[in-house]
C-alpha cells in the first residue's frame, strides 16, 4: 500500500548570488544603535592594538634586554605586557555585554517588524503557504542571526583592521620573511573560494529542509485528532523519519563543508611557517637575521592566520545565514495587496446601505468566482446567501470586509466606495463572524472582549446572554475566568461558536456578518438563539449564511448565489413561488 508523503519544499534558487544588498537592509536595523556600536568597536580595536604589541615587545627583550643581562627592561616590559593583558580582559567583557544587548536588540526589531508585516498580509499568502513555514521564519531563522550579530559582525571588523596592523608590523621587522610569508596565499584563496561556492548552496538546501520539517510538525499537531481517528500514527512517524532523516543528511554535507575550512587554514599555516623556519635559520645562521627577530616575525605570522581563520569562520557563519535573510527579507517584500490607498479617509459612521455594482472577483487568474454581481440592501435589512458550496457566498462578504481587493466593479456603503476608507475605521464598524470559530489562548472573558477592548464585565457577559452563551459558560469550572487552551480545545465546536457569536456582538457593529452562525449549535440552542438575534439584528445591516434553510426563512431579503452570479433574489415566500433554486433547495431539507 502506497504511503503519503511530505512534498512542501522551499523554493531554492541554486543560481542565485551572493546579495550584499541583503547586508546593506540588516545595517538599517543596527543603525539606530551606532552609538552603542561604536563605542564597542572603539574598545576593541584598542584592545586588539594593545595586544599586538606583545612580539614586538619580546623581540626587544630577546634582542637587547637578555643580550645586556638588563633586568630592569626585562621587568618594566613584562609589567607593561600584563596591563594589556588585564585591559584585554576588561575590553573583552565590556565588548560581550555591549554586543550581545545590541544583536538581541536587533533581533526584537527585526522580528517585530516581520511580526507586523505578517500581521497585514492579505489572506491570499495564508492560504497558500503552510503555516509552519512562515513560523520557522519568524523564529528559528531570527534567531540564528542572533550569534553573528551579537559577536560575530564586531569581531570580523576588528580583525580585519588587525590584519592590517599584523602586515604593516610583519613588513617593518623584515620585508624578505613578509615575502616567504605568502607562498601560501594562493593556495588559501583556492580553497575559500571552492568553499564558498559549495557552502552556499548546501545552506540553501538546509534551510529548505529545516522549513519542512516544522511544517510538517505543525501540521501533524493541527491534525492530531484526525490522525488517531484514522489509525495513522504509525504512517506519520515514517513520513516524520523521511522528512528527518533529509535534514540530517543534508546538514551532515554542509557541516562538511563547513569544517574543510578551518583545518584547510591551519594546514597552510602550518607549511608556512615551517618553510619560514627553514629560511630563518639559514639567515640566522648566515648572520642576516637575530633570534628575536625571527621570534616575533612567527608570532605575528600566527596572529595573521588567527584573523583569517576567525574571517573565514565569521563567512561561514554568514554564508549560512544569508540563505536565511534571503527567507526572512522575502517575506518582508511579499506585497500588502489591501491596504489604505493614498488619501484614504475615516470611514463616516455607517448607517448600514450595502450596495455591490458589477463586481467582479477571481483568487486566481482566469477563474472567476464572482461575475458582474449586483445587488442593494437597505440599511437595517438582514440579507441571506444561500446555494451549493463554492458558489461565492463567503466571497461576498469576503469582499464586503474588504479581506481581497476587486477585480473590477465598486463595493458602496451608505453609497461610500469602501476603497477610499481606511480599514480600520471601515472594519472597526463591522461584527464579522467566520466559519472557523477561532478561540485564543486565554480565558474565555478576554475572547469575547477580543473585539472591543474597553468593554465592561457586564457588557461581555451580556453579549454572551443575548446568544445563550451564559448558561454554559458558568457552569465551566471558573466561569468567565476559565483558561480556553489553544483554539478553545476544552470547548465543544458549538461552544466555540457561541463565544465568536458573543465577541461579534460586543462589538456592537452597525453591519453582522455572519457566516455559517449556527451550523455546529444543536436545535434547541438554534430556537433560543434566534430569539436574541430578532432582537438584536434589529436597526443592524446583516449577512447571513447558512445552509440550514429555517434559520434565515425571516430574512428581508434572500439571494441564491450559483456560479458566481446571483440567480435569484427575493423574500421567502417570493421564491418559493418561483419554484426555482431556493424552492429546490428548501424540498431537499
Amino acid at each position: 500500500m502506497a504511503r503519503n508523503t511530505f512534498r512542501i519544499d522551499e523554493t531554492l534558487d541554486e543560481k542565485s548570488v551572493f546579495k550584499f544588498n541583503h547586508l546593506m537592509r540588516l545595517g538599517k536595523y543596527i543603525r539606530p544603535y551606532r552609538r552603542e556600536f561604536g563605542f564597542t568597536f572603539l574598545f576593541t580595536i584598542t584592545s586588539s592594538a594593545l595586544g599586538l604589541l606583545a612580539p614586538a615587545l619580546i623581540m626587544i627583550v630577546m634582542d637587547e634586554a637578555i643580550p645586556a643581562g638588563d633586568v630592569r627592561l626585562v621587568l618594566l616590559l613584562a609589567g607593561f605586557m600584563l596591563g594589556t593583558i588585564i585591559l584585554n580582559v576588561f575590553f573583552m567583557r565590556y565588548r560581550i555585554a555591549a554586543m550581545a544587548k545590541v544583536g538581541q536588540s536587533v533581533i526584537r526589531d527585526l522580528r517585530m517588524g516581520l511580526f507586523e508585516h505578517l500581521q497585514r498580509l492579505p489572506f491570499s499568502y495564508f492560504d497558500s503557504r503552510p503555516h509552519g513555514k512562515i513560523l520557522v521564519r519568524v523564529v528559528n531563522y531570527i534567531n540564528s542571526l542572533s550569534e553573528m550579530l551579537s559577536n560575530g559582525l564586531i569581531t570580523v571588523i576588528t580583525d580585519l583592521l588587525s590584519l592590517g596592523i599584523i602586515v604593516a608590523m610583519m613588513l617593518m621587522i623584515d620585508v624578505r620573511l613578509s615575502v616567504v610569508s605568502l607562498i601560501g596565499m594562493p593556495l588559501l584563496f583556492g580553497v575559500i573560494f571552492f568553499i564558498r561556492v559549495k557552502n552556499r548552496k548546501a545552506w540553501q538546501l538546509i534551510s529548505a529542509k529545516q522549513s519542512n520539517l516544522n511544517a510538517y510538525i505543525h501540521e501533524s499537531i493541527a491534525g492530531v485528532k484526525i490522525t488517531q481517528s484514522f489509525a495513522r500514527e504509525a504512517e506519520n512517524e515514517e513520513i516524520f523519519a523521511d522528512v528527518s532523516d533529509s535534514v540530517r543528511k543534508t546538514w551532515l554535507k554542509g557541516v562538511a563543508i563547513i569544517f574543510l575550512m578551518r583545518p584547510s587554514i591551519e594546514h597552510i599555516s602550518i607549511f608556512t611557517i615551517s618553510f619560514l623556519y627553514v629560511v630563518g635559520v639559514g639567515m640566522i645562521t648566515g648572520g642576516t637575521l637575530t633570534v628575536g627577530i625571527l621570534v616575533a616575525f612567527v608570532m605575528y605570522f600566527n596572529r595573521f592566520w588567527m584573523p583569517i581563520s576567525n574571517i573565514s569562520a565569521f563567512y561561514n557563519s554568514l554564508v549560512t545565514n544569508m540563505s536565511y535573510l534571503e527567507l526572512i527579507f522575502e517575506t518582508l517584500d511579499e506585497p500588502v495587496l489591501v491596504k489604505d490607498k493614498p488619501g484614504a479617509v475615516t470611514m463616516p459612521k455607517i448607517k448600514g446601505r450595502v450596495e455591490f455594482k458589477n463586481v467582479d472577483f477571481s483568487y486566481e487568474e482566469g477563474q472567476k468566482i464572482l461575475d458582474n454581481v449586483s445587488f442593494t440592501c437597505e440599511a437595517g435589512n438582514t440579507v441571506a446567501l444561500v446555494g451549493p458550496t463554492g458558489a461565492g457566498k463567503t466571497t461576498v462578504v469576503n469582499l464586503l470586509s474588504r479581506f481581497y481587493e476587486l477585480n473590477a466593479g465598486q463595493v458602496l456603503i451608505d453609497d461610500f466606495d469602501i476603497t477610499n476608507a481606511t480599514l480600520a475605521s471601515l472594519r472597526g464598524q463591522m461584527g464579522i463572524m467566520l466559519q472557523d470559530s477561532f478561540l485564543f489562548s486565554g480565558t474565555i472573558m478576554e475572547n469575547i472582549r477580543y473585539s472591543r477592548l474597553n468593554a465592561t464585565d457586564e457588557e461581555v457577559i451580556a453579549a454572551a446572554k443575548a446568544v445563550c452563551a451564559h448558561d454554559f459558560i458558568v457552569e465551566t469550572e471558573n466561569g468567565y475566568k476559565t483558561e480556553v487552551n489553544e483554539r478553545g480545545s476544552r470547548l465543544s465546536v458549538g461552544q466555540r461558536q457561541l463565544i465568536s457569536f458573543a465577541r461579534a456582538l460586543l462589538a456592537d457593529p452597525r453591519i453582522l456578518i455572519l457566516d455559517e452562525a449556527t451550523s455546529n449549535i444543536d436545535t434547541r440552542t438554534e430556537k433560543a438563539l434566534q430569539e436574541g438575534l430578532n432582537r438584536l439584528l434589529q436597526g443592524r445591516t446583516s449577512f447571513i449564511i447558512a445552509h440550514r434553510l429555517s434559520t434565515i426563512q425571516h430574512a428581508d431579503l434572500i439571494m441564491v448565489v450559483d456560479r458566481g452570479q446571483i440567480a435569484e433574489s427575493g423574500t421567502h415566500e417570493e421564491l418559493m413561488a418561483l419554484t426555482g433554486d431556493y424552492h429546490n433547495l428548501v424540498m431537499s431539507q
